[in-house]
């Protein structure tokens, strides 16, 4: 039986951290607290992980983190139609903030150039937030009030 719960997060210490069993072998989680998630599949060795590196940007490389479990954290990217972006910016583990940035409508002219989409990130709204703060960042860009 699926289940979703909160937890404490054993990254960040946050109380929370939303677990979602997606199946009895692969659990989510997604810690609200520090913006990071994990998964059970993902360990140090696990091809998940092995694939996942070859498509993340550096900065999600450097901020990789594992506990002595073995469960791997990273940092989250969301990508919420008509609200926005929430992503892991900057240029290493001692210099980065979660960027948000708001969505914006496409014109129906102007769509082509967007691969048909009906919003788009809007650069000009970025606005960073600390780590502890990701929470703040979902409210910038209206996920949560």
């Amino acid at each position: 039986m699926a289940y979703d719960n909160l937890i404490e997060c054993t990254r960040c210490g946050s109380d929370a951290c939303y677990v979602s069993e997606v199946t009895k072998d692969v659990k989510i989680e997604l810690c609200y607290g520090c913006g990071f998630q994990s998964n059970s599949v993902m360990t140090v060795e696990s091809e998940f992980l092995k694939e996942q590196l070859e498509l993340l940007p550096d900065i999600y490389k450097a901020l990789i983190g594992e506990e002595e479990s073995g469960k791997v954290w990273m940092p989250s990217f969301h990508n919420i139609e008509e609200k926005g972006m929430i992503f892991a910016d900057g240029s290493n583990p001692g210099n980065w903030k979660w960027g948000a940035v708001k969505h914006v409508k496409v014109p129906k002219k102007e769509r082509k150039k967007y691969k048909n989409a009906k919003y788009r990130a809007d650069m000009s709204t970025i606005k960073h937030f600390e780590e502890r703060d990701f929470m703040d960042a979902l409210s910038y860009i209206k996920v949560i009030p």
